[in-house]
C-alpha cells in the first residue's frame, strides 16, 4: 500500500529530519509510529499527504512512484476542523463535495454511513453541539470518504478526555476490523499503539534512518485486558524504556 525506498527529507534550513529511511506497508494494515516530539512523525505524514516532497529516495503509493501525492490519502488531525456553520451531515459530506459530487447525491450517499460511525440521529446538528468524541466520529468518516484506501490519523484522540479516549479506541479498532482500511497511526500513547496495531514503528535517532520496529503479539479480534498479558507488559515497558532514552532533560 505505501512504501518508502531511501527516503531523505532535509529542510532548507539543514535540518535533516530523515536520511535513507525505508518501510513497508501493506494493505489493511493498521501501523502505529511512536516517537518523542520532533523525532520526524509529522515530516513522514507530510511526504505521504504530498504537502512536502523528499530530498531524495521514492515514494510510492500502492505500488506507484508517485509525486503528485496530494488528495491520494485520507487524513485525520488531531483536531477535528469541522466546519461550525454546517451540518454534521453536510460536513462529512464535504470531501465528496470537493470531488465534484452535487449536494443533493453526497447526502444521499453518506445518510446511511451516519449510523455505521455511531452517528444516526446527530445529522441536522452543529458541531458545537456535540461532543468531542462525536466530532472525531465525523472527522474520521470524512477521512473514510475521501475515497483513499490509505488512512493517516495524526494522535486524533489526544485532546479527549481519558474515558471518552478508551471508547474511541475500541470503536475505531471495531471499524477498521470491519471495512479493512490501512491505517497509519501517530500517537505519543504507547498502550493506545499496542492495543490498536498490528506493528508499530518506533523513531529513535535523528536523522532517522530505520525503525524500531515491533509486531504486535496479540491475535484479532482483542480486548483491553489483552494488554495486561504478562508479554504485553513487558513489550510495555520496553517501549518506554526507549522512549525515555530519547528524552532530553
Amino acid at each position: 500500500m505505501l512504501s518508502f525506498d531511501g527516503v531523505s527529507f532535509t529542510y532548507e534550513s539543514g535540518n535533516s529530519i530523515l536520511d535513507n529511511l525505508s518501510f513497508n506497508i501493506l494493505p489493511s494494515e493498521f501501523i502505529s509510529i511512536i516517537g518523542v516530539s520532533g523525532s520526524g512523525k509529522s515530516t513522514i505524514f507530510r511526504l505521504v499527504t504530498g504537502l512536502d516532497e523528499p530530498s531524495g529516495g521514492t515514494i510510492s503509493l500502492e505500488g506507484n512512484p508517485n509525486t503528485q501525492r496530494l488528495g491520494k490519502v485520507g487524513y485525520m488531525p488531531q483536531q477535528d476542523l469541522l466546519l461550525p456553520w454546517r451540518t454534521i451531515l453536510e460536513n462529512a459530506c464535504l470531501p465528496l463535495e470537493v470531488a465534484g459530487l452535487d449536494k443533493k447525491a453526497a447526502k444521499e450517499q453518506v445518510q446511511p454511513l451516519l449510523q455505521e460511525f455511531g452517528l444516526g440521529g446527530t445529522e441536522d446538528n452543529y458541531p458545537g453541539e456535540l461532543s468531542g468524541g462525536m466530532k472525531q466520529r465525523v472527522a474520521f468518516l470524512r477521512a473514510v470518504l475521501s475515497g483513499n484506501s490509505l488512512l493517516l490519523l495524526d494522535e486524533p484522540f489526544s485532546a479527549l478526555d481519558a474515558i471518552t479516549r478508551l471508547a474511541m479506541q475500541e470503536w475505531l479498532i471495531n471499524l477498521w476490523e470491519k471495512r479493512k482500511s490501512t491505517v497509519l497511526f501517530i500517537t505519543h500513547d504507547v498502550e493506545e499503539a499496542l492495543f490498536l496495531s498490528d506493528r508499530i514503528f518506533l523513531l529513535q535517532n535523528k536523522p532517522v534512518t530505520s525503525f524500531v520496529e515491533i509486531e504486535v503479539p496479540l491475535e484479532r479480534p482483542r480486548i483491553r485486558n489483552d494488554l495486561h498479558r504478562a508479554e504485553m507488559l513487558e513489550l510495555k515497558e520496553l517501549l518506554i524504556g526507549k522512549l525515555r532514552s530519547e528524552v532530553s532533560l
